[in-house]
């Protein structure tokens, strides 16, 4: 599975978790609890992340490919998908946050 491929399979299932979350946050009345939420959240999208990974047989921790053999970087696979998927997180964080906050 390339990297477009697993972004897309990792945006799909986050914003079935995000319905989830948002779900329940409507048997929640502490605001504080809900912000705890996204905490959850966080720890969804990683996790989602190693499902994935597992799935497709990719360890994560194994070095990525790199286009430009000098490149003294060596990144891992989870390097490059986290860099690669940060903004599908932070787009559905943001939405959460702002999902919670309206409902105080």
């Amino acid at each position: 599975m390339d990297i477009e491929n697993f972004r897309a399979e990792l945006e799909t299932r986050l914003m079935i978790e995000k319905e989830y979350v948002i779900q329940e946050l409507s048997s929640i009345r502490e605001y504080q609890e809900k912000l705890d939420l996204l905490g959850k959240f966080n720890e969804k999208y990683r996790g989602i992340i190693k499902k994935i990974a597992i799935e497709e047989g990719i360890d994560l921790n194994a070095p990525y490919p790199s286009d430009n053999p000098s490149n003294s970087e060596n990144l891992t696979y989870e390097q490059i998908i986290l860099g690669k998927t940060m903004s599908i997180y932070d787009k559905l964080v943001d939405e959460l946050h702002e999902e919670i906050t309206s409902t105080k």
